[in-house]
């Protein structure tokens, strides 16, 4: 299919042929882009809509849960359990729900990633990961295979247009939701993370929790043409991984949510399997490169549906770049070496 503005549906089916693994692949990506324009509609009642904010308790993963996070999953559980999909691995649960029993997928997702900011008008966005059922696997076991194990991954923005960015391991593609007949169709394909932008993205008011190295690389940006890097960086930060994700996919930049010495943060704040690991295949596909900090993500095997881990993304030569200051830090953070020079230059 080589058609401008293709829908999903077309490309999907051009994609799959004949192969039902593919196929089946598919069918799911499909009835989760039938659950994300419901939920779309939902978000866009803003305030007309009572309540969408409201807390309702703890989600799987310990954070807080909205009335809206909850909507949103029981959107996608009821639209996945139409499609070959064994189990859901959620974000708003806390262990894998069957669905089928002996679908060959499964899959995990966030349902709704920056609910903080339901109430503020921010874009706020789903993330998912679909995995296949091996020989032998139950479907939990399966929602716990290393990220390379993929077979296709992306994230839904809503914000000013609805968008889906979905690779199936052929390269990353935006679908941008037509609001004439809300459906997806093809807007950008075979994204490529830019590796010039002199940007990053990174919450400065955890600085101070920070390791050393992160501390020092951050420094290093901030100074600008007179520090080690010689040439300025803009920071932006909007709260919501989707937002900061799409912002990098469409015009490149670094995104940083790494470990600190807070209680709980030790091992970083986002999620492995439903967060980390569909947007390290997304940004591989476009030529980018997604870490820990240092191990590449999709080589790294979740212990548990709700693993937290540190986040890098983007172009992979800035990756790398973080991942030596990281394996060379330590120390007097108010040493030369960590304040003025920099642990390395261009």
């Amino acid at each position: 299919m080589t058609a401008e503005h293709c829908t999903l549906a077309e490309y999907l089916a051009d994609w799959s042929g004949s192969d039902t693994q593919k196929s089946a692949v598919a069918e799911t990506i499909i009835a989760m882009a039938a659950a994300s324009v419901e939920l779309a509609a939902i978000i866009a009642e803003g305030p007309f809509a009572r309540g969408l904010a409201d807390t309702v308790g703890d989600a799987g993963g310990g954070d807080i849960k909205k009335f809206l996070d909850v909507e949103a999953h029981k959107l996608f559980k009821d639209a996945l359990a139409g499609a070959p999909v064994a189990a859901l691995g959620s974000e708003e649960a806390d262990d894998a729900e069957i669905l089928n029993e002996g679908a060959p997928m499964v899959v995990a997702i966030d349902p709704l990633d920056g609910s903080s900011n339901i109430e503020t008008n921010v874009s706020i966005g789903t993330i998912f990961s679909v995995l296949p059922v091996g020989g032998g696997m139950t479907p939990s076991q399966a929602l716990l295979q290393a990220g390379k194990e993929q077979m296709a991954s992306g994230f839904v923005v809503y914000g000013p247009q609805t968008t889906l960015i979905m690779t199936v391991r052929d390269g990353t593609h935006i679908f941008t939701m037509s609001p004439a007949d809300r459906v997806y169709r093809l807007t950008h394909r075979n994204v490529t993370i830019a590796t010039d932008k002199a940007e990053y993205g990174v919450n400065a008011s955890n600085q101070r929790h920070w390791p050393v190295a992160i501390k020092t690389y951050i420094g290093d940006l901030n100074a600008g043409t007179d520090g080690p890097r010689e040439k300025n960086f803009n920071m932006r930060w909007v709260g919501s991984m989707v937002a900061e994700a799409y912002r990098i996919f469409i015009r490149g930049g670094i995104f940083l949510y790494p470990g600190d010495n807070r209680k709980g943060y030790e091992q970083g704040r986002l999620r492995l399997v439903y967060e980390a690991i569909p947007v390290a295949l997304l940004v591989a596909e476009a030529g980018g490169a997604a870490t820990d900090g240092v191990r590449p993500i999709l080589e790294i095997k979740p212990d548990n549906l709700h693993q937290r881990i540190p986040l890098v993304f983007g172009p992979g030569q800035e990756v790398d770049r973080i991942a030596q200051y990281i394996e060379r830090g330590g120390g007097d953070e108010n040493s030369p070496l960590f304040s003025e020079r920099g642990l390395l230059r261009e």
